[in-house]
This record gives C-alpha cells, sequence and structure tokens, in this order.
C-alpha cells in the first residue's frame, strides 16, 4: 500500500514536470511568433501613444508574480501621466465588500469602465486588449505565462491574502479561465474562484483551449467596437 502511493506520488511528479515544460516551451514559441507577427502594430501604437500624450509609450509597474515574487509588468501605457491610484484602490476595496458585477464582454473585470484618467486612445486599447501585448516581453522572460490568473498589484495581494493564496502558486498569465468565461457580468470573488479552479485544473489542453477562446473573445469585442 506505501509502495503505491510512492508510486503514484512519482507519477505525479513527472507529470507535473512534464506538464510546466510543455507550458514553458508554449509560452516561449507563442510569445516569440505573436512578437514577430504583431511587430508592425506594437510598432504603430507606440508611436500613436507617444503622439497622442506626454509621457512613454510603455507603462511599467510592479505586479505580484508567482510564490510572491515581484516583477516589473509592461503595457502600453492608457493614462495621463502623473494619475493617482487611489480611484483604483478604492474600487477594488468595494468590489471585494460589496460583491457587485463588475465586469463586460468588453470591459475586464478589475478595470474601470468609465476612468477619467484615461486617454482618449487608452480607451480603445483597453476595449481592444491592445494596451496588454507589450506583456509578451513578460511571458518571454519567464515573469508571465500566456495563461494563468491575473497579475496582481502589490496592495491587491494584501487584500486577497488567505482564501485566495493558491492563485500565485503559478504563474501570473496574460488570459485566464475567468477572461474566457463567456459570462456578461461577473462579481470579483467569481473572477478569482475562477482563478482558483484555474489553479486546481491547470494542464496543457486546458491552456490551449483558453488560448483559442481568448482569441474568439478579443476578435468578438473588436467587432462590437
Amino acid at each position: 500500500m506505501t509502495r503505491g502511493r510512492v508510486t503514484s506520488r512519482a507519477v505525479a511528479r513527472r507529470q507535473r514536470l512534464g506538464y510546466t515544460v510543455a507550458k514553458r516551451v508554449l509560452d516561449l514559441v507563442g510569445a516569440a511568433v505573436l512578437l514577430v507577427l504583431l511587430s508592425p502594430l506594437l510598432a504603430l501604437v507606440a508611436l500613436l501613444v507617444r503622439a497622442g500624450s506626454t509621457g512613454p509609450a510603455l507603462f511599467r509597474q510592479t505586479r505580484v508574480g508567482r510564490d510572491g515574487r515581484p516583477f516589473t509588468m509592461v503595457k502600453f501605457r492608457t493614462m495621463k501621466t502623473g494619475c493617482s491610484d487611489v480611484l483604483h484602490r478604492e474600487y477594488v476595496k468595494r468590489l471585494l465588500e460589496e460583491d457587485t458585477a463588475v465586469a463586460t464582454p468588453a470591459t475586464p473585470v478589475f478595470k474601470l469602465d468609465d476612468d477619467p484618467r484615461l486617454t482618449s486612445l487608452g480607451k480603445l486599447l483597453r476595449r481592444t486588449s491592445i494596451d496588454e501585448l507589450p506583456q509578451l516581453f513578460n511571458v518571454l522572460r519567464g515573469d508571465m505565462s500566456l495563461v494563468g490568473p491575473r497579475p496582481v498589484l502589490p496592495w491587491e495581494r494584501e487584500l486577497l491574502r488567505g482564501e485566495y493564496d493558491d492563485r500565485f502558486s503559478v504563474p501570473p498569465g496574460m488570459t485566464g479561465l475567468w477572461q474566457t468565461s463567456g459570462r456578461s457580468t461577473l462579481t470579483m470573488r467569481q473572477a478569482l474562484e475562477l482563478d482558483l479552479q484555474y489553479v486546481r485544473r491547470c494542464g496543457f489542453l486546458l491552456d490551449l483551449r483558453l488560448l483559442l477562446l481568448t482569441v474568439r473573445t478579443v476578435l468578438r469585442v473588436g467587432d462590437a467596437g
């Protein structure tokens, strides 16, 4: 009986290692290919961001990664420079306390629908998720994965301590289960529960499925916009 348990654990470890390796290969190949294919778009957006408002094209921000390790995430700047994050902090705290529905297909969870800090171009970039494409560089570096829980801010991590700790046992991702859930509305806690479901179910085939669903969701939002 003991030997059987040891054998089962060894098999589980090998399967987990195999998935980890396959996931990293998928991340490297997928991110590299996408960066090459999308390089004209990335260059154009960078020029438009610089021309549309004062400030750099890229926005760098500290996020919390796997096992609570901090890393610098990059994305296209969608806000005016020098803005305070007080509005966003109050918004997230309210969502956790009130458990209100906060998302539509074109407005991701945790993002303010009508944020006055956004530039005109920034609204379009967020609606189409183009602002997140520079995170492909984070995927290449190993800070993030193509698929995983959303990378949270350090102060958000403090709010989520306890029941949501397991979501930090895997790398954060550019897309995940809640982004492709197909629901018209989600509460913040429902989105966090979907993150935990991903951690429990994660596998190579699930990652491929979520990537395909993400492409379909982004195209649908782009058509709607």
